[in-house]
C-alpha cells in the first residue's frame, strides 16, 4: 500500500526528498520511494555531470526513517531531528532516471533519540547505506 509523504514529515516542496511512501512500521522502519529526474533543484548544470549531491540522499534517509517515528501514537504531531550520521558508504552515483528504493530500520530507540540504518538501493542493488541519529522534540 503507498501512503501520502505527506501525512508523515512536515516537509514540502523543494524540501520533501520522497515521492511515495511505501510502508511504514510504526517504531519500526519505513520504505520509501523516490524517481530522479532532471528537473530536480539539485542537479544544476555541473551535477549532471558527477550526479546528484551524495548528502541528499542521506536527507532522503532521514525522511525515511522520520516516517517510522511519526507513525507512532506518542510521536505524533512532534518535531524530529536530523541529529547526524554516524556512519556512510557509497557504491555509486545518483543519476537522473534512476528509481531509488530507500529503506530504514530502527535499530535503537530510547526515550527521544533513535538510530536508524537505512539502504538506498537502484535496481536490486544497495548503492549506498548508512547509519543515522534522530532527535524527537
Amino acid at each position: 500500500m503507498d501512503y501520502n509523504v505527506q501525512d508523515f514529515i512536515p516537509q514540502r516542496f523543494p524540501f520533501q526528498m520522497l515521492d511515495k511512501i511505501i510502508e511504514v512500521r510504526p517504531g519500526e522502519g519505513a520504505k520509501a520511494e523516490k524517481l530522479l529526474t532532471v528537473n530536480e533543484w539539485f542537479f544544476s548544470k555541473q551535477h549532471l555531470e558527477f550526479g546528484m549531491p551524495r548528502p541528499i540522499a542521506m536527507e532522503m534517509l532521514a525522511q525515511t526513517g522520520v516516517c517510522a517515528l511519526l507513525s507512532m501514537p506518542e510521536y505524533k504531531g512532534h518535531n524530529v531531528f536530523f541529529g547526524g550520521i554516524k556512519e556512510a558508504t557509497y557504491k555509486d552515483s545518483f543519476r537522473p532516471g534512476d528509481k531509488l528504493e530507500l529503506a530504514v530500520e530502527m535499530t535503537k530507540l530510547k526515550r527521544n533519540i533513535g538510530e536508524g540504518h537505512g539502504t538506498v538501493t537502484r535496481d536490486g542493488e544497495v548503492i549506498c547505506e548508512g547509519t543515522l541519529i534522530f532527535a524527537i522534540e
